[in-house]
């Protein structure tokens, strides 16, 4: 590693005074030295969707660009900047080509932008920007920032069929499905409300009649009187219920207004 870097100095000082055609030899041979560093930056986003080889060549490129654009005179290590350039161009790909799910074009948007300032900062600081550099270069929230570099386009959607761990259950299995509580919850608060204010004989003959599922004639055998009582009883509960419901949805409203200006 020590030799390639102390080879890409000389080959860059070379370059200063070289003649045209010499330089395109010159250029050449960074690019051969390098290849593995692009090599290196690209094996992170493999198994993204998008082929290895491809990913590669696109690599290559951010590596050719990065040696046609380096400024040896600011004094900054090749690496520092080249490693930035060639991730930005991995992740370009993979915004322009290879999006499985997309996302809001705001963050598509500000993910073009900081990839165009990452290879910038990277020279101007001497080393890969780090998020709070991009942020304050560009002007925007650092949460937005870390959006748009986790927006890389191109995590394939992952099989609900395939086991989270190896021989468990497949993630489908541990989807939870629709609680069918849920269409009563609203009315259960409702209702738990009103029914505090029922005796505990009250409360007793609806439990009977509505959860037990008990004839009239059997509920009056539980709390000793004639069916008929048992049906007028059960007619007054449920009026004075019904009562106490709409009473409370007619003060509802008028107690989300507030108090009156």
């Amino acid at each position: 590693m020590e030799h390639r870097r102390e080879a890409t100095t000389r080959l860059f000082e070379e370059l200063e005074t070289a003649s045209d055609e010499e330089a395109d030899r010159i250029r050449d041979e960074l690019v051969r030295l390098n290849m593995g560093v692009a090599s290196d930056c690209a094996r992170r986003y493999r198994g993204r969707g998008v082929a290895t080889d491809d990913l590669d060549q696109v690599a290559y490129l951010g590596l050719v660009k990065a040696v046609r654009a380096f400024d040896p005179g600011r004094g900054h290590d090749f690496l520092s900047f080249a490693v930035p350039t060639i991730r930005g161009e991995v992740r370009r790909h993979f915004r322009d080509l290879g999006w499985a799910l997309r996302p809001p074009r705001s963050i598509q948007e500000l993910q073009s932008r900081v990839l165009a300032a990452e290879s910038d900062l990277a020279q101007e600081l001497g080393r890969s920007p780090r998020p709070s550099d991009l942020a304050r270069h560009l002007g925007v929230e650092l949460d937005q920032v870390l959006d748009a570099l986790g927006a890389s386009g191109c995590f394939a959607p992952t099989s609900l069929d395939v086991p989270v761990v190896e021989g468990d259950d497949p993630l489908s299995e541990r989807l939870g499905g629709v609680d069918p509580a849920f269409d009563t919850a609203e009315a259960r608060v409702t209702l738990a409300a009103v029914m505090r204010g029922l005796t505990p004989r009250e409360r007793r003959i609806l439990e009977l009649r509505f959860f037990g599922n008990r004839t009239q004639a059997e509920i009056g055998v539980d709390i000793g009187v004639t069916q008929m009582q048992v049906s007028r009883l059960l007619n007054r509960i449920l009026a004075r219920l019904r009562e106490r419901l709409l009473a409370d949805a007619e003060e509802t409203p008028a107690a989300s207004r507030g108090p009156a200006a």
